[in-house]
């Protein structure tokens, strides 16, 4: 399984692009990107939009997904890349936190991460501190639970409402998160971005 510096060095490479070139159309420093691809740093969800963005390549291509059979033979290990707020998007943080274990009948239909939740806007289903595993996939139904970039760099989970006219993202705490909407010319413009569905909570006791 590819590295995330692994999968930023072939983007960048396809894209025909040099450590320099990328830098100045991210505004990165070229060493940081050196380093990246290198696995000398764990880029953040902002900084891999921002890649994807001058390489044109999909978000979902660069996420890591880094399956890796436990000691024990018994499951896949998939990394907790950062935190997400289940309230207002702010950045999503960068390094990984823990790993967590699903099974290998799950890891087989895709490609997996784990984000842990902040905030209570997502109560009484997804509460502060909570794990969520997500699997990588630009699109989900309505009614699903997803983990939705906002801005291009904002990471948020939301329950999804799709219409003709837009997505609205729903929090199941009603008193402290009213629903926003988004029109298609704003998911296009901001952009609002689904990087993959919640298939699976795990909480901490």
């Amino acid at each position: 399984m590819k590295s995330i510096g692994e999968r930023i060095k072939e983007a960048r490479k396809s894209a025909g692009l040099t450590q320099l070139e990328l830098a100045k159309k991210t505004e990165l420093s070229r060493s940081y990107i050196g380093d990246i691809e290198k696995d000398r740093y764990n880029p953040s969800v902002s900084t891999l939009q921002l890649i994807a963005t001058a390489t044109n390549t999909p978000l979902e291509d660069l996420l890591p997904s880094t399956k890796t059979v436990s000691p024990a033979g018994r499951g896949v290990r998939i990394p907790v890349l950062g935190r997400v707020v289940a309230g207002i998007p702010i950045e999503a943080v960068e390094e990984i936190l823990d790993y967590e274990e699903i099974t290998p009948e799950l890891a087989a239909t895709g490609e997996f991460f784990a984000l842990q939740v902040r905030g209570d806007s997502m109560e009484p289903t997804l509460r502060d501190g909570d794990v969520v595993i997500v699997k990588k996939q630009p699109t989900v139904d309505s009614g699903d639970i997803a983990i939705v970039l906002v801005n291009g760099n904002d990471a948020t989970v939301k329950e999804i409402k799709e219409s003709p006219s837009g997505i609205t993202l729903i929090g199941h705490n009603v008193a402290v998160y009213t629903p926003q909407f988004y029109s298609n010319k704003e998911i296009q413009n901001l952009p609002v971005q689904i990087i993959g569905k919640v298939v699976e909570m795990r909480r901490k006791f």
